[in-house]
């Protein structure tokens, strides 16, 4: 649900917060889960000119503006738990971008998500696996 949170906010940056919570209640219903996409919507949007930043420096021959916007979202919700969620395991980060890669993106989504975070990652201290 983040994901998609970002993908149109990507096309409309003034997402209505009341908007946003009726579309993640009506999804998700758990309000664990419904915390936790907040979390993730809130911090990428947050911490986006960093996120984006990290993101132009490790993806080689590709400007943020340039990749595709399932690709771009995916990645940064990646480097967003990468960075802010030191809890989470290193593998379990890019696992879940690249299912959502697959799930959302083309058929070179997943190798380019993949080969980016891992570039991201390789600063990250390795948490359990």
């Amino acid at each position: 649900m983040a994901l998609q949170l970002l993908f149109q906010h990507d096309h409309n940056a003034e997402l209505e917060p009341a908007v946003v919570r009726d579309f993640l209640d009506r999804r998700l219903r758990l309000p664990e889960l419904i915390r936790f996409a907040e979390e993730i919507l809130n911090g990428v949007i947050q911490r986006r000119g960093e996120i984006d930043q990290r993101l132009a420096q490790v993806a080689e021959n590709w400007s943020v503006e340039r990749m595709a916007a399932v690709d771009r979202n995916v990645l940064r919700i990646g480097v967003f738990e990468l960075l802010c969620q030191p809890d989470t395991p290193t593998k379990v980060i890019i696992d879940e971008a690249i299912e959502l890669a697959k799930r959302y993106g083309s058929a070179e989504s997943p190798a380019f998500v993949n080969g980016v975070l891992d570039r991201v990652a390789a600063g990250r201290q390795q948490g359990p696996a």
